[in-house]
């Protein structure tokens, strides 16, 4: 089965989407089941990972009765407060749902860089990693060093990369390039990290080109290697810069020279295998 391993459905009058932009034509508006279904049809995508965009245990929840109602959410990725003494007893409880996968916190929006090595949630991370749940891993290059500090720190903890750790396609810099790529390489070789090959439109420039993005997925693939690179398109959000199948098909040229077999990990097996789907 095909899969995508990374989406959203959510509706802005429930409140909680604090990151959104009100006025945004794209992302400012409800998205369901309905009108992701057309196009996962059109690719022969058979399930997806649906995963939070709110820091509350509310939209986890809402997420959750998504998945109840829509046989292609296989499973879901929720958010808990790390913070909060209670954070294992919440995940404990959410994870007596069969599609409960993991959680996601938002780091990329947490002022404090080095909030993930807190002692404070250090609980956090210990549950999640005793639960055997997933852990995404959202945040951006200058996260990688405290990143690779924290998979090192739980070796048990498993762990996929959100959308390549969002290297600055948009303003291509050698420097900035040759430190993402060093980052990434360490994550991959020193630890059990998972990668997802999603949100690279997203972060480049209006007018990208499949060029563009060649060397970031190439390098992902280079060193975590398909059996741990999983493709995701990360819809709605992608709308920024590219609807569905124009991401899909953009993937699908930078992968073509990928075996058969292998081809088959990024674009289903790596996710089914990871999630336990």
């Amino acid at each position: 089965m095909q899969i995508d391993a990374h989406q959203h459905y959510w509706q802005p009058a429930r409140g909680d989407y604090d990151w959104m932009p009100k006025d945004d034509p794209v992302l400012a508006r409800a998205y369901g089941p309905a009108d992701l279904a057309p196009h996962l049809a059109a690719h022969g995508i058979g399930g997806t990972v649906l995963v939070q965009a709110a820091a509350t245990v509310d939209e986890t929840e809402y997420m959750l009765g998504i998945a109840d109602a829509t046989d292609h959410v296989r499973a879901v990725v929720g958010w808990v407060d790390f913070e909060r003494p209670e954070a294992r007893a919440t995940l404990r409880r959410l994870a007596r749902h069969p599609k409960f996968r993991g959680v996601r916190p938002m780091i990329q929006d947490i002022p404090d860089d080095d909030w993930m090595l807190r002692d404070d949630v250090e609980r956090g991370f210990r549950a999640v990693a005793e639960l055997g749940l997933t852990f995404d891993a959202l945040g951006f290059p200058r996260h990688l060093a405290n990143f690779l500090t924290l998979f090192r720190r739980h070796p048990d903890l498993r762990v996929v990369v959100d959308h390549c750790m969002k290297p600055q396609i948009r303003d291509p810099d050698p420097a900035a390039f040759r430190a993402w790529a060093d980052g990434i390489a360490r994550i991959a070789g020193e630890t059990g990290a998972f990668c997802k090959f999603s949100a690279l439109v997203t972060e480049a420039r209006p007018e990208w080109t499949v060029a563009d993005l060649a060397p970031y997925a190439g390098h992902i693939l280079a060193v975590f290697g398909p059996e741990r690179v999983m493709w995701g398109s990360d819809w709605p959000v992608c709308r920024l810069r590219a609807e569905y199948g124009v991401w899909r098909a953009a993937a699908e040229t930078l992968t073509a020279g990928l075996a058969p077999a292998a081809r088959a990990r990024v674009f289903g097996g790596t996710a089914a295998a990871f999630y336990r789907l």
